[in-house]
């Protein structure tokens, strides 16, 4: 069995059959000239991605039964591809087939190099919505590889913090989580709990920086009855709350001075007053934190303690922004397409070509938070069956480079290599032979991708 990937060709001129038969030698390409033969090859092969005239018998100067074939293929199999074209009305025809659910559309003649980039576009988008569904099932534990804490993601880069956490977990360590706003950081202290020893047990989250200076010290360790105006009863802080468990705090960073004092006795001595207290309280908590700021400038600066710092730090995982994740920005936005889809009740079947141009392009500076805010706010208000760039308010983020063949190769051999690396664990002659090319050509394409630090 070939382990090219598929292409139906469903075109009844003989001639441009062969032609486009000889152009694709790089994959497994069925023919079929009729919507009989269409269905019965969509059957038996299941392509990712098909090519359709409009122009099919019996009504070859027509569209009627190129719009039937392109609605049989997507009732049969949704996630199917289909580039459509048609000489005959090309502008009406190319809305038509896009708003019934169309990949892309091209006009006649056809131009080999410009269809052979759609076609490994739609590759491409046909590859991460296959991914983003296997880990959308393995987060939700339907099954596959297990990603910690439902984390989305294809990079290496990710993987290895991921890995690194489930490490960390079973040890009764306290960890620290360095990384930009908006890159995960409390799923991943969600995950390294429920990896640990401690799942069962509660994890309670505390954001340091969202709570006022004079009551982060009562909501961390509590109060008694009287301690203060307002205190009319005796109220458990979030560490005692977390008894047995995780606690998180979020933004560490922000913890004032003062109290950094009283939580590294607690982290020393483990044991807690409640404000207004005098009784000693042993509690057994795990501390992971997390913060965006640069601790290491705050210690110098007298605004964070260092012994604090190393309590607090035994291990240090540093989270990549998404810019340096490739490839996951695409993938976590068809993951959010289709839960927000799900959530508001829309019918969505995916993301248009210029918009994984755009999302690929842009560099992301609220990370996943950003990106997540987009992609449900275009659900929301879109009016078409596929977000746009536009939808997204990504209309700028896109270059003329992307739209080079040179560009589309080179994209799609980075992603190939990091997939490669990944599921070799960075044996480099391990991910040569999945991609069947030697070793020496692997360790060049690193070195001219700039992917060393895959391996």
């Amino acid at each position: 069995m070939s382990d090219k990937p598929k292409l139906l060709v469903i075109e009844d001129d003989a001639g441009l059959q062969r032609q486009l038969k000889w152009s694709y030698e790089d994959q497994q390409v069925i023919i079929a000239g009729d919507r009989e033969a269409a269905l019965e090859a969509l059957r038996a092969h299941q392509p990712s991605v098909v090519t359709l005239d409009l122009g099919l018998p019996p009504d070859p100067d027509g569209v009627s039964e190129g719009f039937a074939t392109l609605e049989a293929i997507l009732a049969a199999r949704p996630a199917t591809k289909v580039i459509v074209a048609s000489g005959h009305g090309a502008r009406d025809s190319a809305r038509r087939a896009i708003a019934m659910g169309a990949f892309d559309f091209y006009h006649k003649p056809v131009d080999i190099d410009e269809l052979g980039l759609i076609v490994r576009r739609a590759y491409h988008v046909a590859e991460l919505e296959a991914e983003n569904r296997r880990l959308a099932d393995a987060a939700s534990g339907g099954g596959g590889d297990k990603v910690l804490g439902g984390i989305v993601t294809a990079a290496p880069e990710m993987i290895k913090v991921a890995r690194m956490v489930e490490r960390v977990a079973s040890a009764n360590v306290s960890v620290m989580l360095l990384g930009a706003s908006g890159t995960g950081k409390e799923l991943l202290a969600r995950g390294l709990h429920n990896a640990s020893a401690r799942a069962d047990q509660p994890f309670v989250a505390i954001n340091c920086a969202a709570i006022p200076e004079n009551l982060l010290e009562s909501e961390l360790f509590g109060y008694e009855r009287g301690a203060f105006t307002g205190a009319v009863k005796t109220q458990p802080g979030k560490i005692e709350m977390a008894e047995g468990g995780t606690l998180f705090l979020d933004e560490v960073g922000d913890i004032p001075l003062p109290l950094q004092v009283k939580l590294l006795r607690f982290l020393q001595e483990r044991v807690i007053e409640r404000v207004g207290g005098r009784k000693a309280i042993p509690v057994d908590v795990r501390i992971v934190c997390a913060t965006h700021q640069d601790l290491d400038a705050m210690i110098a600066a007298g605004r964070f303690r260092e012994d604090l710092y190393y309590r607090l730090a035994e291990i240090v995982v540093r989270i990549p922004g998404l810019k340096e994740r490739p490839g996951d920005a695409a993938l976590l936005a068809q993951y959010f397409v289709t839960r927000f889809a799900r959530e508001n009740g829309r019918d969505f079947k995916g993301l248009t070509p210029d918009a994984i141009a755009a999302i690929s392009d842009w560099h992301w500076p609220g990370n996943v938070r950003e990106l997540e805010n987009r992609v449900k706010r275009a659900v929301i208000m879109a009016e078409g069956s596929r977000l746009t760039a536009s939808d997204l308010d990504l209309v700028n983020a896109g270059d003329e480079a992307a739209l080079t063949l040179k560009y589309a190769r080179e994209t799609a051999d980075r992603l190939a290599i990091r997939r490669a690396m990944v599921r070799a664990d960075g044996n480099v002659s391990q991910a040569a032979k999945i991609l069947g090319i030697s070793r020496p050509t692997l360790y060049d394409l690193l070195k001219q991708y700039g992917l060393e630090n895959a391996a």
